[in-house]
């Protein structure tokens, strides 16, 4: 038995879950892993594993989840934590995530989906956590600054000139200033299907199980919207992207032009960025089915950069940045 290994034995008896099977549980991008306790008397838990050596620091995620319980959000009742090792025991919201019910009741998706959306709705009326950093300007450009890190050199075979580069930065920053005028709310970042899960023996806003939300920052009320209705790894259709949106709208109150505005620019830096930790992923980590997600990516980010006020930017992605077809992706396979 590894020391790893030691640690969650110890962990596991000290929470009072001796005794209890352990299977895995499917991982996510991170260096996080998942393993699911079974215990006679007490039922289900989850366990995550995050050496802080390869996967940062659990506080975040036991503070947020905190802070979300709170004020009233299904996010997992934190049961033990060892923040040393990195282990963190919590409470097991089950396996409906909202991809694998859609998948199996496409009628469920409208009521799936505008749950979710009211959940956004509530956390832009949630106080924030203090001292929770920005999502400004500089932390949006530093992440769109993936595509052109790794997804750029990967598809085109050659590195990206410096004034090149240099203009992309420009055109981003632009672009998110719109976005950095809100007053801040809440943003969880990886709001999409594969991080919510249905609860429907639960009401209002408690429907909806909160997963990964430990890289929250303060930032504009648009992100998790973009999150959710522009997902990577599931189709959502223009219906229901106008229907959410427009729900959105409603119970908030806010303008259409502008906050359709920020939308965009941050659909056009998310997606870009997205595109860059996938190539990265799988590039450098070996992580091989997050490539054939790229092309859905980038047809948001085609839809998005569509807006008049990206033209610019649109004009340099079409000038230096290859879509992913059948030849590109296979460039990309190439130089991993």
């Amino acid at each position: 038995m590894n020391v790893l290994h030691q640690h969650i034995a110890a962990f596991v008896a000290h929470a009072g879950w001796a005794g209890a099977a352990i299977r895995p549980l499917a991982g996510d991008a991170s260096a996080r892993r998942y393993m699911r306790l079974t215990h006679p008397a007490k039922g289900n838990a989850v366990l995550m594993v995050a050496p802080p050596e390869q996967a940062g620091d659990t506080g975040p995620f036991v503070d947020m989840a905190e802070h979300l319980l709170r004020h009233g959000f299904s996010a997992p009742r934190i049961l033990a934590h060892d923040r040393a090792s990195g282990l963190v025991l919590v409470e097991d919201l089950g396996d409906d995530l909202y991809a694998r019910v859609c998948q199996r009741d496409h009628e469920a998706e409208p009521a799936l989906y505008g749950a979710a959306v009211d959940v956004l709705v509530r956390l832009r009326e949630t106080p924030l956590p203090e001292s929770l950093p920005p999502y400004d300007e500089a932390a949006l450009l530093s992440e769109s600054r993936l595509f052109r890190e790794w997804y750029l050199p990967a598809a085109t075979g050659r590195e990206v000139p410096e004034d090149v580069a240099a203009m992309f930065d420009a055109l981003v920053a632009q672009g998110c200033r719109v976005a950095t005028r809100a007053a801040p709310c809440l943003v969880l970042r990886d709001y999409h299907a594969e991080n919510l899960l249905w609860l429907p023996e639960r009401v209002g806003i408690g429907r909806v199980g909160l997963l990964d939300f430990q890289d929250a920052l303060a930032g504009h009320p648009a992100y998790d919207l973009v999150s959710l209705l522009e997902d990577a790894r599931r189709d959502t259709s223009p219906e229901l992207r106008e229907s959410m949106m427009a729900r959105y709208l409603d119970a908030t109150g806010s303008p259409r032009d502008s906050f359709l505005a920020a939308y965009v620019a941050l659909g056009v830096q998310r997606n870009l960025k997205i595109v860059g930790i996938f190539t990265r992923l799988f590039r450098r980590d070996g992580k091989k089915g997050y490539l054939s997600l790229i092309p859905r990516v980038w047809a948001h980010l085609m839809r998005d950069l569509a807006h008049p006020e990206m033209a610019d930017l649109r004009e340099w992605v079409l000038r230096h940045a290859p879509s992913p077809d059948d030849d590109v992706l296979a460039r990309i396979r190439g130089a991993a």
